[in-house]
């Protein structure tokens, strides 16, 4: 028997997937959640074989949640269920430690297909996000570069940040130039607008 977890805000979907799951002669809800920030403690609670995750949810971002189930409870394999089309959602939810991105429309029987794949400990993603993940540009930053600007886009001026990491003022506004140019940005707001949409930040 597959023990599932779910986690939507959206309560008819929530229910509409419950009941679509209970179907299922090898799978039970064992939990359900309209927050984030109860997740991995419900998971290890509950035993869950499989926790399906929504990306936005209040309390904790589902990502977030992902990545704390994974660290407390290895043995729960994570579904991320979204509306939230994009490469840049999928590669954040690899990272987190899911084993699985599926679309909100995905067709009933290819989340039924894709609960059991993950809970026998396989890998499941939307095939058509997985392509534009593959053909999205590998991060231009280096490791400073993206230190130095993830500090300005929380507000911090280049004193200030100079400061913070322990580097001449010439030096961060050096590596701020730099990430300007690299991104092709036309400007610092600019270059932490494109680095924040791909996923770099």
């Amino acid at each position: 028997m597959i023990r599932v977890l779910v986690a939507e805000d959206m309560r008819l979907l929530r229910e509409t997937l419950e009941a679509s799951l209970a179907l299922e002669d090898d799978m039970e809800i064992v939990a359900s959640l309209d927050r984030g920030d109860t997740v991995a403690a419900t998971a290890r609670s509950a035993r869950a074989d499989v926790a399906i995750v929504d990306i936005e949810l209040p309390g904790m971002d589902g990502l977030t949640a992902t990545a704390q189930l994974r660290q407390s409870h290895p043995d729960c394999r994570v579904l991320i269920l979204t509306a939230l089309a994009s490469p840049v959602n999928l590669r954040r939810a690899t990272e987190a430690g899911a084993t699985g991105f599926l679309l909100k429309d995905t067709p009933r029987q290819e989340l039924i297909a894709a609960v059991r794949t993950v809970a026998a400990g396989g890998r499941v993603l939307d095939s058509t996000l997985a392509f534009a993940a593959l053909q999205s540009p590998a991060n231009p930053l280096t490791d400073r570069e993206s230190e130095v600007l993830r500090r300005y886009a929380a507000g911090a001026d280049p004193k200030e940040i100079a400061s913070q990491v322990s580097l001449s003022y010439g030096t961060v506004r050096n590596y701020l130039a730099a990430a300007v140019t690299k991104l092709g940005a036309r400007s610092r707001v600019d270059a932490v607008r494109i680095a924040t949409e791909s996923g770099w930040l």
